[in-house]
This record gives structure tokens, C-alpha cells and sequence, in this order.
């Protein structure tokens, strides 16, 4: 047989998930991942409880605009990519830490294989963990608002559109940044360069030429965005976070979907590549 059926290596695929699953998700290594994800919910929870006790009515489209402020900040810049650096960069370079890697080079599967198994898992877990982070999040905004407004805002208003684009954008978050993080994890030693160079690259996106600016992962996030960011936070109010915040020329979301998945199509295939040529030596590390 010069193939095995596609049906075999599927087969392969899930049994690598199923324990690479139980690693990521479980694993003590990554309890700081949890920490980053939900710590915006916990932020959102204690300013409902905060208003309750307050007995304050609150501003329903404040209240959206602050949510978007945390999302493109925080949540997309910094817990969903580092989350990212955490599961995605050590589902090879944890192996080599671990010194269990040749235990899947010895076993009788194809390396792409395995490189599927460890991507989807990874991609499964952060897309749980961030996922989840976000319902709860959304949930934990509104809470505080009687069950009328709620109502109103969720099932006659753009509540359930934003949740769902918010979502949709979380979990293209986790596919890119893994992505990228997978290639740099297959790639490179030391994680600390390759995680700083596209950090300062993604910070200082907005202020590129409009050509470079498409080269990275959060122009696309933010164009896919259903809320633009509250007024406060721009380049004219002198806010030192204004040039984070600034999107000029935001791309479709056919052309933002599409330039997500290409690049991790790209990602993917140059992993695949490096991990057939890679060659285990424990000792350097």
C-alpha cells in the first residue's frame, strides 16, 4: 500500500486528541491560561453585583461600548494571545521540556498526522476555555439590568448579533494566534523572541501603511468586531492607548475570514514541513 485510507489517519488524529486534550486542559502548567481567560469575568461580575447593591439602573449602551473597550484591549491583545503562546507554542516545545517527544516520533504515525492531532487539540481546548470566558463574560455584563432590559437588548435590539460575532471573533483568535504560535513552537528554541517580535508587531499594527497593517492577525479581528471602541479611547483625546485603538481602513468580513484561514493554512503547512525535518536532541534544551 503506497496510502493508508484517509479513514486510518483520522482515526490517528482523534486518539492524538483525545490525549493531548487531557493534557492542555488539565494540566498544572497551564493553570495561568485560566487565570488570563476569565479574569475579565470576574472584573464584569463584580460591577453587577457592585450596581445591584447600589440599587443604580446603569446605561445599557455604556455598558456595551465598555465591554467592546475589554475586548479589543484586553481579551484580544493580551489573554487570548498569551492563552495562545501557553497551549498552542507547547504542544511540541512542552514534549521536548517533558522529554516525551520521541515517545510519538517511535509510535507508527505519520508526522502531519500528529501535527493535525496536537493543532485540533489545541484549538478544541482554547476554543472551550476562551469560548466559555466570553458567554460568562457577556452573561456577567448584563447581569445587573432587570429582566425586561434584557430581554429588550438580547432579543429586540443587537444582543444576540454581538454575542455571536463576538464569539465568531474569539474563536478565529484562537485559530490565528495558534496558528502562529504552533509554527513558532515547531520553529524555535527559545519561545520568548519569536512571542515579543509578533506581540510589538500586533501593538503597533495601526499606525502601519495600510499594505503592512494587513500582515497580522489583529486587523482582522478588529474589522470583524461589532462594536467600534468608545470615543474616549482615540488618537484625539490624547489617550496613550488611542493608537491600539485605531482602525482606519477595516477589511470585510468575507476578506477578514478568509485572510484568517489562509493564514492558517500557511501556518499549519509550515509546521508540517519543520516537523518533518526536525530532529530530536534533548541535551540543547
Amino acid at each position: 500500500m503506497s496510502e493508508r485510507p484517509w479513514g486510518f489517519w483520522w482515526t490517528q488524529v482523534r486518539a492524538v486528541m483525545r490525549l493531548e486534550m487531557r493534557k492542555t486542559l488539565f494540566s498544572r502548567r497551564g493553570i495561568w491560561v485560566y487565570l488570563l481567560a476569565f479574569a475579565p469575568v470576574i472584573i464584569f461580575a463584580a460591577h453587577s453585583i457592585y450596581m445591584m447593591k447600589l440599587g443604580r439602573a446603569g446605561d445599557i449602551g455604556e455598558d456595551t461600548h465598555t465591554f467592546a473597550g475589554v475586548f479589543q484591549l484586553f481579551y484580544l491583545r493580551l489573554a487570548i494571545f498569551f492563552g495562545s503562546v501557553g497551549i498552542f507554542m507547547n504542544l511540541f516545545r512542552g514534549e521536548v521540556l517533558d522529554k516525551s517527544l520521541h515517545y510519538y516520533f517511535l509510535a507508527p504515525v505519520r508526522r502531519t498526522v500528529l501535527l493535525a492531532g496536537k493543532f485540533l487539540s489545541g484549538l478544541v481546548a482554547a476554543g472551550v476555555i476562551f469560548g466559555t470566558s466570553l458567554l460568562l463574560q457577556f452573561a456577567a455584563t448584563y447581569w445587573y439590568f432587570n429582566a425586561g432590559t434584557r430581554q429588550e437588548y438580547f432579543f429586540h435590539g443587537h444582543g444576540l448579533e454581538h454575542l455571536a460575532a463576538y464569539l465568531g471573533v474569539t474563536l478565529l483568535a484562537c485559530l490565528g494566534y495558534g496558528a502562529v504560535f504552533l509554527a513558532a513552537g515547531v520553529m524555535f528554541r527559545n519561545p520568548l523572541l519569536p512571542t515579543a517580535a509578533v506581540l510589538v508587531w500586533e501593538a503597533i499594527n495601526a499606525i502601519l501603511p495600510a499594505a503592512l497593517q494587513r500582515i497580522s492577525v489583529i486587523f482582522y479581528l478588529k474589522s470583524l468586531c461589532p462594536v467600534l471602541l468608545p470615543g474616549e479611547i482615540s488618537m484625539s483625546s490624547g489617550n496613550p492607548l488611542g493608537f491600539i485603538a485605531m482602525n482606519p481602513s477595516p477589511a470585510s468580513a468575507f476578506t477578514a475570514i478568509l485572510s484568517l484561514l489562509a493564514l492558517t493554512i500557511a501556518a499549519v503547512a509550515f509546521s508540517g514541513r519543520q516537523l518533518r525535518r526536525m530532529e530530536i536532541d534533548y541535551g540543547s534544551d
